[in-house]
């Protein structure tokens, strides 16, 4: 009977977590754009600097954002254990000494509202994804614009913090106005 006991105790431990790996393989997530990492200061010899463009505000924030890729969501979350869309953003603008409400509707009343065909690095974009919402429920930041197409970093309640685009049907139909923080 031990045995028949420390076999099934076996085969139990051998088999845990084997289901998550395969529901994890069958979706590969993909990234568009990618945070800058800091790695420690090395000495080096010195180089020769060439004249770079200066990084904004906006580049640090969204920097900040893209932290937390990958992070699972969570309503009401601000950790890397789990993030909502307007945690991330409250993070990420905290992070760089810029206060912002802790609720996406609250944050669709800070700023200037500009036009989708104006919004540049560091713009919010506000959307209303239910139908029976009569108020802005979800937000994100724009990461990038080229070529017409806006991307934009958010905690998606299905696939958490990611980057998605302007373009997708989606959170083109359901985008409901552009604002200016920065």
């Amino acid at each position: 009977m031990r045995k028949i006991l420390y076999f099934m105790l076996i085969c139990l431990v051998a088999s845990c977590g084997s289901s998550k790996k395969k529901a994890a393989q069958r979706q590969p997530r993909k990234i568009t754009v990618a945070a800058r990492t800091n790695t420690p200061h090395r000495e080096r010899a010195p180089v020769r600097k060439r004249p770079s463009a200066k990084r904004s505000k906006a580049d640090d924030v969204i920097d900040s954002a893209l932290k937390f890729s990958g992070t699972r969501y969570k309503y009401g979350g601000t950790t890397k254990k789990g993030m909502d869309c307007s945690g991330l953003l409250y993070v990420a603008f905290g992070e760089n000494n810029i206060k912002l409400p802790r609720t996406s509707y609250h944050m669709a009343e800070e700023g200037r509202t500009i036009r989708k065909s104006s919004v540049a690095k560091g713009d919010l974009l506000f959307f209303k994804t239910s139908k029976r919402s009569k108020r802005i429920n979800h937000v994100g930041m724009v990461v990038s614009v080229k070529n017409n197409e806006i991307k934009f970093v958010h905690a998606s309640s299905s696939r958490g913090v990611m980057v998605s685009s302007l373009r997708e049907g989606y959170w083109s139909s359901a985008f409901i106005k552009a604002t200016r923080i920065l």
